[in-house]
């Protein structure tokens, strides 16, 4: 049975100020590069089929530092889309703009709604699983934690309930035939 490992990119200045980033291609910080290594040593002496990389430069960068061979870029595996949210805190967007939003029930205007972030997220979940062998998706925290969701068949807002940290590993993969989360957030 296949699995599919998510990589979540290490930290960056943004990440670390709990600041939305999704289109704002960002370094990681020396602290985020450090983690991105300390990945790469609980992933050493796995083989995968495919490495599936988002586009933006702290996911590439992260997958580089763990050693792994990226073999495809995804624009499916963006961050979701904030819009006018990019930038800013949910403590601001909460005290400022919206005191109710909720990324995982409501998107972000301007941006996306986490139907389409979960559609985008289905695309990649399929190819990753065609592949016939284990695969690393090296993305970001609210698409991967979509991802998680939707593999084991929960609406996109499901995600919301899946903490995931900077330069985490974790394991989708199956159980009797059906599918499940093996390992996250570790």
């Amino acid at each position: 049975m296949v699995e599919i490992v998510l990589v979540r990119h290490g930290e960056t200045e943004w990440s670390a100020a709990h600041r939305h980033t999704s289109y704002t291609d960002i370094d990681l910080t020396p602290d985020g590069e450090r983690q991105a290594r300390a990945a790469g040593e609980r992933l050493a002496g796995r083989s995968f089929a495919a490495v599936i990389c988002s586009p933006r430069k702290r996911a590439l960068r992260t997958a580089e530092l763990a050693g792994l061979a990226v073999t495809e870029v995804d624009d499916d595996l963006v961050e979701w889309n904030y819009g006018e949210y990019e930038g800013i805190t949910t403590e601001q967007i909460h005290r400022t703009l919206d005191p109710q939003w909720n990324l995982w029930t409501d998107g972000c205007p301007g941006g996306e709604s986490p139907e389409q972030v979960g559609a985008r997220l289905d695309r990649v979940l399929a190819k990753a699983a065609g592949h016939g062998g284990d695969v690393a998706l090296v993305a970001h925290g609210h698409a991967l934690r979509v991802a998680g969701a939707r593999w084991i068949e929960l609406p996109a807002a499901g995600g919301g309930r899946l903490r995931l940290d900077t330069a985490t590993v974790s394991v989708l993969g199956y159980e009797h035939g059906r599918r499940v989360i093996q390992a996250w957030n570790s």
